[in-house]
């Protein structure tokens, strides 16, 4: 044997011994040998860190590295000889029986070892271990191989066969494509890439979720085609990458406007996207978006918060280009194309195997962000039903037919919608005349060409009317300043705060953990026991969702995030119940609790009094709601200014 290969052997065996290696080999082998199957072939996998087992021997580490294939027949050897000296499987009788996977725990972090497929060599020799990132945007069904040969079985009881899943993935930075407002965006092309999943990586990745992983390249051909495709070895959910601070700007703000819990959020909706709109426009629409999307969340989890809204409007081209600036402050801001779905669909695996392919769609691309429709009419009947199904479930069912997909039966997949929905609809088509007839209720919109169910699954109905009663002068001042010079700021203050500060903002705001008060807590249950009493009739029964209790929580818990507070309030509430009750007149008409259209945002902000004003004003509305709590809920004990 030659001796630089013998010594390769030695440190591979020192290396097992030292990181724990060995005696989990060792326990497998003794479920093998405790087995009453037979098997043709025993599958090992060993973690290794490249990085340790080059400080051992760089020669082992750069086989590791750079050429796995022969690494792991040095290790298939040393782990035979073991087997043999310690009788660890007595059925055992070649090398050739045993299967080595190597799974590197990372690799160096040096630009070589990052995949990129422009980079890639074209003659596809260099087969060695590779690091990359990608969004899952399509997922096949788990079918059968044979382990040593790799082709296709037929046969489901084969015992040499194991389960294998084609992954399409996609940079997250394509992702940037699907946004609608973007500076100097560049026309690309989207190219998607397929990875394969084996063994126990079957099953392990999500539709929409991000994940790093460390494969092999490989080059497939189907039918005259060639495709680069990667043998995944390992891999991880990528955590979220959030910003630790905020903007100078915005600190200083918040500390002008710490004598009051309101003003801040006002300031900050006041002087929003004053690249699309004037500052002091739209305020109570910009509010609820921000409100929206300070409860988008990057992680994976099942009881994150949703604040869907659907806005009516009679200017639908400032309210799309409104919502196109600010769908692109998170990085899971997607603007679906009308010409696309909506939801997950089914086709048929464009690799040759014939198995179902479940591809992702722009819910599952928002996952953990926002899904911008567009405008809601411009969707088919039966789309919006399904949307209506999304919107009060959080879970989507896709059919996969198994006659059609070389299966013995159907299959129903059901898969979690984690992304808050924005739409739009103009008021002048969505009723079939916009005038106050006898029976209309007071203050209730006509949306009769919108099913009721469907409005009662958005989270908020917002109107804005705030145009209709001023001079449109100054928005169209503002168009056409932006026309000329885009890069023009329309005021002083909107120079002090760029887009970058409101995406940094976001980020640092959404990841607040909150938690409400007791106070809080007693006015939020206050008010919606005393709303359900006052929305309910024997005929059709509560007006109120069922999701009412779990949207007025998200909302108190979006205005004290992005107050950058981490206890919500009882003026945090107030805000929450403000936009609430407003969006509950839109859908049903005025309670006796009468809140204003405009009851957020009665006044032009434009100095110190008119914020003097406001909180005075909100105030009131605050003794309002105590006296609404205590005539229509009097079992609720909310803490009055006077105790």
């Amino acid at each position: 044997m030659r001796p630089d290969l013998l010594k390769m052997k030695e440190v591979a065996l020192i290396y097992l011994d030292r990181s724990g290696g060995l005696q989990k080999f060792v326990d497998d082998c003794k479920r093998y040998n405790d087995s009453k199957q037979s098997y043709a072939v025993y599958r090992f996998i060993i973690s290794i860190n490249p990085s340790d087992i080059a400080e051992l021997d760089a020669a082992l580490g750069n086989q590791i590295l750079h050429k796995p294939m022969k690494a792991a027949q040095i290790f298939q050897s040393v782990c035979f000889i073991a087997i043999k000296t310690l009788s660890l499987i007595e059925q055992l009788q070649t090398e050739a029986q045993i299967n080595i996977v190597l799974k590197p725990t990372h690799l160096p972090p040096l630009p070589s070892y990052v995949l990129s497929l422009c980079e890639f060599p074209l003659d596809y020799i260099s087969q060695r271990f590779y690091m990359s990132e990608g969004i899952v945007i399509a997922m096949g069904t788990v079918t059968k191989y044979t382990q040593g040969a790799r082709f296709l079985c037929s046969e489901e009881t084969c015992p040499f066969s194991e389960d294998k899943q084609l992954v399409e993935m996609i940079d997250a930075k394509a992702l940037s494509a699907f946004q609608g407002y973007s500076n100097n965006k560049p026309h690309f092309r989207i190219q998607s890439f397929t990875v394969f999943l084996r063994d126990e990586l079957s099953n392990k990745m999500k539709i929409g979720n991000r994940y790093r992983f460390i494969g092999i390249p490989a080059c497939i051909q189907n039918c005259s085609q060639f495709t680069v495709c990667i043998e995944v070895n390992s891999m991880q959910l990528c955590s979220p990458e959030g910003t630790s601070c905020i903007s100078e700007n915005f600190k200083y703000l918040l500390s002008l406007t710490s004598s009051s819990c309101w003003r801040f959020t006002a300031m900050l909706a006041t002087i929003f996207a004053s690249q699309v709109v004037p500052p002091g426009t739209y305020n109570t629409l910009k509010l609820s978006i921000l409100l929206s999307l300070v409860q988008t969340c990057d992680r994976d989890r099942e009881t994150a918060d949703y604040l869907d809204l659907l806005i009516v409007t009679s200017d639908t081209l400032i309210a799309d280009r409104l919502l196109n600036y600010s769908v692109c402050l998170v990085a899971r801001g997607i603007r679906h194309p009308a010409s696309n779905d909506i939801f997950p669909t089914v086709s048929k695996d464009k690799h040759g195997t014939g198995t179902a392919s479940i591809q992702a769609c722009s819910a599952l691309l928002a996952k953990g962000g926002i899904c911008f429709i567009g405008d809601l009419l411009s969707h088919k009947k039966d789309k919006l039903e399904l949307l209506q199904s999304v919107l009060e479930s959080r879970t989507t069912t896709v059919f996969i037919p198994g006659k059609k997909y070389g299966e013995d039966v159907d299959q129903q997949v059901i898969l979690p919608i984690q992304t808050s929905f924005w739409t739009f609809v103009d008021e002048d088509l969505s009723s079939k005349k916009y005038v106050q007839m006898d029976n209309t209720l007071i203050g209730k919109l006509d949306l009769s060409s919108i099913a009721a169910n469907l409005i009662d699954a958005f989270g908020l109905l917002i109107h804005c009317n705030e145009l209709s009663c001023q001079p449109p002068l100054p928005l169209f001042d503002h168009i056409m300043k932006k026309a000329i010079d885009p890069e023009e700021a329309p005021c002083t203050i909107s120079q002090q705060f760029r887009t970058q500060d409101y995406e940094e903002l976001i980020v640092f705001a959404k990841n607040l953990h909150v938690e409400l008060s007791s106070e809080a807590e007693r006015l939020i249950h206050g008010y919606y026991l005393a709303s359900r009493r006052v929305r309910t009739d024997s005929i059709h029964g509560s007006k109120l969702s069922t999701s009412a209790l779990k949207i007025l929580v998200s909302l108190s818990k979006a205005h004290t995030k992005l107050s950058l507070r981490k206890k919500v309030l009882e003026e945090d509430v107030l805000i929450a119940v403000l936009l609430f009750e407003s969006s509950l007149t839109l859908k049903h008409g005025a309670s006796v609790f009468c809140v204003a259209p405009n009851a957020v945002f009665p006044f032009d902000l434009i100095d110190e009094n008119t914020l003097q004003q406001r909180d005075v004003y909100l105030m009131q509305c605050y003794q309002q709601l105590l006296q609404f709590i205590a005539t229509y809920s009097p079992g609720t004990h909310v803490t009055t200014n006077e105790e």
